[in-house]
């Protein structure tokens, strides 16, 4: 898809940081919004920024997109106020627990891979069929290069991005013959708020630089070249050519070093 003018485009997690970067540049570029996120008053606000780009009529919803009913509810939503959507960016997603595998619970697991690879299910699920019934469209599904390698204190979210980046290759396959663009976006420490935790932010503080409005410009590049995968941001390249080359027991070597000193303050006494 080389042109965005008039076309409807659906971003998850629209309210803060990349999902808010998506809006306001496909707004520059002509889009018709359909913007949802779980927080309803973060949300209004970025329809008010997006407001000042473009006076297209958009589409918005407040929901938690792991609710499976609340996701195809807002896929009609949607094809009733502007039509079959275009494009689809399934960018929703929380960080994990900050802990090592021993110390996070259950329910931090379940949460992670409810919201980031669920959500991810359930908007691609929900809007695929107006994609498909004009064979025509992109879809967007966010990993992470911590959904390219594993990385200590993430078991729980790397595992979330992991399986995005699994389910995102075999759409791939299976839409390998139609007109239906589909990307694996991997991007790498982008400055947003997603560091919520106060151990967390101590790797944030250094890793999370790349400005998110620089990340969603090249999302739109890369949609308009059909790259299916897409790594960008901070580290994100070296990341991504660590694990091809590589040997595992290497990789495992070179981000226990590169981590170590964050390591060493969850207390881990090895």
């Amino acid at each position: 898809m080389k042109d965005f003018n008039n076309k409807v485009v659906v971003i998850t997690g629209a309210a803060s940081g990349m999902g808010r970067a998506y809006a306001l540049a496909f707004a520059k570029q002509g889009s018709l919004l359909a913007l949802c996120d779980v927080d309803q008053q973060r949300l209004e606000e970025t329809i008010e920024m997006v407001g000042a780009h473009t006076d297209n009529k958009n589409s918005h919803k407040a929901f938690d997109i792991s609710d499976e009913q609340a996701t195809f509810e807002f896929a009609d939503q949607v094809k009733n106020e502007l039509g079959d959507a275009h494009v689809i960016i399934n960018n929703a997603g929380i960080e994990g627990s900050s802990e090592p595998v021993w110390a996070s619970s259950g329910e931090s697991f379940r949460r992670v891979m409810a919201v980031n690879y669920f959500g991810v299910v359930n908007g691609t699920r929900a809007f695929l069929p107006q994609l498909q019934a004009e064979n025509r469209g992109v879809i967007v599904n966010v990993s992470s290069i911590f959904g390219l390698a594993g990385t200590p204190n993430h078991a729980d979210y790397c595992a979330s991005k992991f399986a995005v980046r699994g389910f995102t290759e075999s759409l791939m396959v299976e839409l390998y013959t139609s007109n239906i663009q589909v990307h694996s976006l991997h991007p790498g420490g982008i400055d947003t708020n997603i560091a919520q935790q106060e151990h967390s932010r101590e790797i944030s503080k250094e890793f999370l630089i790349t400005p998110a409005d620089d990340v969603a410009e090249h999302v739109i590049r890369s949609i308009r070249k059909n790259q299916r995968r897409i790594v960008y941001g901070h580290k994100s390249f070296i990341t991504w050519l660590a694990v091809r080359l590589l040997p595992l027991s290497l990789v495992c070597k070179l981000l226990w070093s590169e981590m170590k000193s964050v390591i060493e303050l969850r207390n881990y006494n090895y």
